[in-house]
């Protein structure tokens, strides 16, 4: 699946590149047309000097001592029983078979690499991986809006070994490989690349394919395969919010009415947009924290955290609760809570 590097939050600029439509055994079978077009050539050049040959065995070359010769010359065998004896059959060796000789030994070593050694290798670092996923985040979709949640993510202290990114583009592939993270080139939407990552033991899940049809049905799917792990996406129509909630997203955020509600607070208030965008990121001084109850505030009421955050609004059962309202007077079991904290109360607190 992917491979876990370090690295710094720069990007690096990928080389411009083309996918290639070519199947595997196409591929591979150019490498070996080549391999024995070069084999043929040294075959002809062989033949063709074949004056300056000798033969130890009868004192005779034929054209199958020739095929015999090139073969045990290219793989640099060598048994002594055919050799160049002139000055031009030594040069032909010395300055055209042997760049041959080496070419075709690259390319057959390459091939073995490209098809046995490299695939096995990756197929035992993606096994080794898989095992140790579990209470993951996957980021499906590396764009503008899944970079961002990224760079968020470990800026807030999550370690890159516990995000997976999954993308069809091999250059924003490079870019969450080089920020630590577990990477994956493939379709998003497909069962078996979602079950690759094993989406079903995830901590959550993050989408933001681009396109609302494609994240929609990357949802369903993501659904379908791990009905119980949260799954936040990012929705640009807001005819399409329904959809995506009747698809199974947990949260639908869209990026969109986010930005109407800054400029409409900005209007309230010169302080309302800065206060709201210092709540949404790590940069500010506060930030908004979801966690479970502690056993130690059961029984408080929302004002009186133990973290000693602001508490905003408490989930029960499903359904949310205000500060104001009398059920979070008194904090029960399994209850969530929204609260405010300041950033170093993060950092000691843990998110």
């Amino acid at each position: 699946m992917a491979r876990r590097r370090s690295g710094g939050l720069q990007q690096g600029i990928d080389v411009l590149r083309r996918a290639t439509h070519w199947p595997v055994w196409a591929d591979a079978g150019t490498r070996l047309g080549v391999a024995f077009l070069l084999i043929g050539l040294v075959i002809a050049i062989h033949w063709l000097g074949r004056d300056g040959l000798a033969d130890q065995y009868d004192g005779h070359v034929s054209f199958l001592d020739v095929v015999y010769f090139t073969m045990i010359s290219v793989t640099t065998t060598g048994f002594g029983d055919i050799v160049p004896v002139s000055d031009r059959a030594r040069l032909v060796e010395s300055v055209i078979v042997t760049p041959i000789r080496i070419a075709v030994l690259f390319i057959f070593v390459g091939t073995a690499y490209r098809f046995l050694i490299k695939h096995t290798w990756e197929q035992w670092r993606m096994a080794r991986i898989q095992a140790k996923l579990s209470n993951h985040i996957v980021v499906l979709g590396f764009g503008i809006s899944g970079g961002e949640a990224v760079r968020e993510l470990i800026a807030r202290g999550t370690d890159p070994a516990c995000i997976v990114v999954i993308d069809p583009s091999r250059g924003r592939i490079n870019s969450a490989e080089k920020l630590g993270c577990n990477v994956l080139e493939g379709d998003a939407s497909s069962d078996e690349t979602l079950l690759a990552v094993r989406i079903a033991e995830a901590q959550s899940v993050l989408v933001s394919a681009g396109r609302d049809d494609t994240s929609i049905l990357i949802v369903l799917t993501v659904r379908h395969l791990a009905p119980d792990v949260p799954i936040s996406v990012v929705i640009r129509t807001q005819d399409n919010e329904l959809l995506a909630r009747q698809a199974g997203a947990s949260n639908v955020i869209n990026p969109v009415s986010f930005t109407g509600l800054l400029l409409a607070g900005s209007a309230q208030g010169e302080h309302v947009a800065d206060y709201m965008a210092d709540l949404a990121g790590v940069g500010g001084r506060v930030q908004l924290r979801e966690r479970p109850v502690s056993p130690e505030e059961i029984g408080r009421g929302l004002d009186q955290l133990a973290s000693g955050g602001r508490g905003l609004r408490v989930y029960r059962d499903g359904k949310p609760h205000g500060f104001w309202e009398p059920a979070a007077q008194r904090l029960e079991a399994g209850d969530t809570i929204v609260e405010v904290i300041s950033c170093e109360g993060s950092e000691t607190g843990g998110v």
